[in-house]
């Protein structure tokens, strides 16, 4: 567990556990209370996240008058839905540093018939784009506006009444963030005209998408989207309705434990994630695969091992459909026998911090040579001895996570602020002492 003094000290470790229970999915418990939200009837939330990201959309939505309840210790979160209408008429909201909850709201609100909101968060969220967003909205004729006038909360958002009228195209860039097109997709439904959204330019992170078509689905609305991914339609042809959902462990923070045998040696099982998953980050094992684990897949678990007699051998990787992931990556790099080269996640760089530029500087820290470009990294651990370090986390949770993993292997790992972890998964350290032991 963390220290008193806010460093958590990595133990050098092998891995003794055969399984590990990641915490529910932080994308599909936001997703999912979203869409209970402006459901019509109650809907029962198994197995959700309990964590900052959840905690700021949660109250967010109690501040907007929707009824929740949660049950922390079951992991249950019993929501009244509004049927597409929020009661309160005006609410000032604070989502920290949690993007979900940003995007999600404003598309939300946006398509309020009354009302007056304002939208904040933490200092790096007032650095994060948010413009792509604010602008197809302006497009569909909604009042959403940047206070600061920089495309970026914090953010006023008034309620406008709308006719019915002739169908309307919508046109928005997500190559920023799959999160703009998400939001809009799951707000159109409550939109009085039949829209039809467009991608304009390319689809960043395309498994999230799906991920969010997939949840409405559930909810009781069946988007049709063309065979190659950029037009949605027929968001009119269903409403939403409250129901119960299991959510699936968290495929992002499974990767941690997945990459357990990369680093250490050994075997080890996620129950409840499997090839069918709504999660593409699921697919960090098929990375693994190709390094030279074994990866072993069922209908309602996954395994990866290897032996340390196997060798782990660096790999290319086009990482733009799984960019949480890649800091992992990086970091089960360390340990492979030639240079491994992470593409296509320039949006890394707009994340919780720019993930490229941080990974790289930790990763040199450690004495990897580092490739840092525009849009991605190669680590190249061959040329020199690896060795402890101070890691920075810079108020990203999945840098201290995902550093922790080279202090399983390398002694004198120390990271910085490891409650940082409490965004997404409180108990990650506690669960990474369960899983290992000294050696």
């Amino acid at each position: 567990m963390p220290t008193p003094d806010s460093v958590y000290r990595v133990r050098v470790s092998r891995l003794t556990a055969s399984e590990a229970t990641p915490p529910g999915s932080k994308s599909l418990t936001n997703r999912a209370l979203i869409l209970a939200a402006l459901a019509k009837g109650e809907s029962i939330l198994s197995g959700a996240l309990d964590a900052e990201d959840v905690d700021v959309m949660f109250d967010s939505l109690r501040a907007l008058g929707v009824e929740a309840t949660r049950d922390k210790t079951r992991r249950i979160i019993r929501v009244q839905g509004v049927d597409g209408a929020f009661p309160k008429q005006s609410a000032e909201l604070y989502v920290g540093n949690s993007g979900t909850t940003a995007r999600f709201l404003t598309a939300a609100l946006a398509f309020s018939e009354t009302g007056i909101y304002k939208i904040d968060g933490k200092p790096r969220m007032r650095e994060r784009p948010a413009g792509d967003l604010i602008r197809a909205l302006q497009d569909l004729g909604r009042d959403v506006r940047a206070l600061l006038d920089n495309e970026r909360v914090p953010l006023e958002i008034r309620g406008k009444a709308t006719d019915d009228g002739e169908p309307i195209v919508c046109k928005i860039a997500a190559n920023a963030s799959s999160q703009f097109l998400s939001g809009l997709l799951m707000a159109a439904p409550t939109f009085k005209r039949e829209m039809t959204v467009e991608i304009d330019g390319e689809l960043a992170s395309r498994p999230y998408v799906e991920m969010t078509l997939a949840v409405m689905r559930a909810f009781g609305v069946d988007v049709e989207a063309s065979a190659d991914f950029r037009r949605f339609s027929g968001f009119r042809r269903g409403r939403y309705l409250g129901r119960e959902y299991q959510i699936e462990p968290d495929a992002s923070a499974a990767s941690y434990f997945f990459a357990l045998p990369a680093i250490l040696g050994g075997e080890i099982t996620i129950r409840g994630l499997s090839k069918n998953s709504l999660q593409g980050d699921v697919g960090f094992v098929d990375l693994l695969e190709r390094m030279g684990c074994e990866v072993r897949r069922e209908d309602n678990a996954t395994t990866v091992a290897r032996s340390l007699d196997a060798p782990l051998r660096g790999i290319d990787a086009d990482m733009n459909a799984i960019p949480d992931v890649a800091q992992t990556l990086a970091v089960v790099a360390l340990f492979a026998d030639s240079p491994t080269s992470i593409r296509n996640v320039a949006n890394m760089r707009l994340k919780e911090t720019d993930r490229l530029a941080a990974a790289a500087t930790e990763l040199r820290k450690l004495g990897a040579k580092v490739e840092e470009r525009p849009d991605g990294l190669t680590v190249d651990p061959t040329k020199r001895e690896l060795n402890g370090a101070s890691i920075a986390t810079y108020d990203d949770h999945r840098m201290a996570m995902s550093f922790a993993l080279a202090g399983l292997r390398i002694p004198g790992v120390v990271i910085e602020n490891p409650e940082c972890v409490a965004k997404t998964y409180p108990e990650f350290f506690a669960d990474l002492e369960r899983a290992t032991s000294p050696v």
